[in-house]
């Protein structure tokens, strides 16, 4: 069970979280021919929000090369992903113009979930390979069209023990049509400060890294594993030793 602190934490982060989606949805609304500004409007509710209910969860973010982001703006921004506050961090530090992709389940979360339908930003459906297809040359037309980079998790769920888990190559597909470079950011530690499956909430240092941008003008399709696999082996070697992938054998 959660202590009273965190209760209170998760208490009044909701109530927070609800309040500024609500009114954000309206806007939303307002906004709804154009769907470039809605985009950049949820970036902006992402700059309030996500800080807001990470710091009310107890993490306190510490961000090394921060410029990075917006030196190499429009870019593909790559996360690890261990916690939900992963989430709430990435829509803290993506740029205006920075398009989200997430699983179609994240519609389900109660208020978040219908704000981001409204959006703008991208859903992706693993499950059925041809809309995940369309998904990717959707977001393509709009980076292309609108001139917005993309922030993508691209092992594709979170991971339990906070271990890297291996990426799924659909960053470097987009990476390819657009000339984007790839731009990783290393969270470390969030599975120490809300774990999954729990309600309680431990107060810690989060340093995050934004690591130099990948240059992905000579990468081809023909091998994009390779080039997922290579933009894996970077963010592994940023983490610590507790967070880095298991190699075959280990801990066993």
């Amino acid at each position: 069970m959660p202590g009273p602190a965190s209760i209170v934490r998760i208490f009044f982060g909701f109530i927070a979280f609800a309040i500024a989606t609500a009114l954000f949805f309206c806007a939303a609304l307002l906004l709804f021919p154009w769907r470039h500004v809605r985009i950049k409007l949820c970036n902006v509710y992402g700059k309030s929000v996500g800080y807001t209910v990470t710091r009310l969860a107890g993490a306190t973010p510490i961000v090394r090369h921060r410029e990075r982001i917006r030196d190499n703006f429009p870019a593909i921004y790559v996360a690890n992903h261990t916690s939900t506050l992963d989430v709430f961090l990435s829509i803290w530090l993506c740029p205006v113009g920075g398009c989200g992709i997430a699983k179609k389940q994240i519609t389900k979360v109660p208020f978040f979930g219908q704000l981001y339908l409204l959006s703008g930003h991208l859903l992706i459906d693993r499950a059925d390979r041809a809309r995940a297809i369309g998904a990717v040359d959707e977001a393509v037309q709009l980076v292309k069209k609108y001139r917005l980079g993309i922030w993508i998790m691209p092992e594709g769920t979170r991971s339990r023990d906070g271990r890297l888990q291996p990426f799924k190559p659909g960053f470097v597909h987009l990476a390819v049509a657009t000339g984007l470079p790839v731009v990783p950011i290393v969270f470390h530690g969030l599975h120490r400060t809300w774990q999954k499956g729990s309600l309680d909430l431990n107060r810690i240092d989060v340093p995050i890294d934004v690591l130099p941008a990948i240059e992905t003008t000579s990468w081809t399709t023909k091998t994009a594993r390779a080039h997922a696999e290579f933009v894996h082996d970077v963010v592994a070697a940023a983490l610590s030793e507790d967070q880095r992938p298991l190699v075959v054998g280990e801990g066993t």
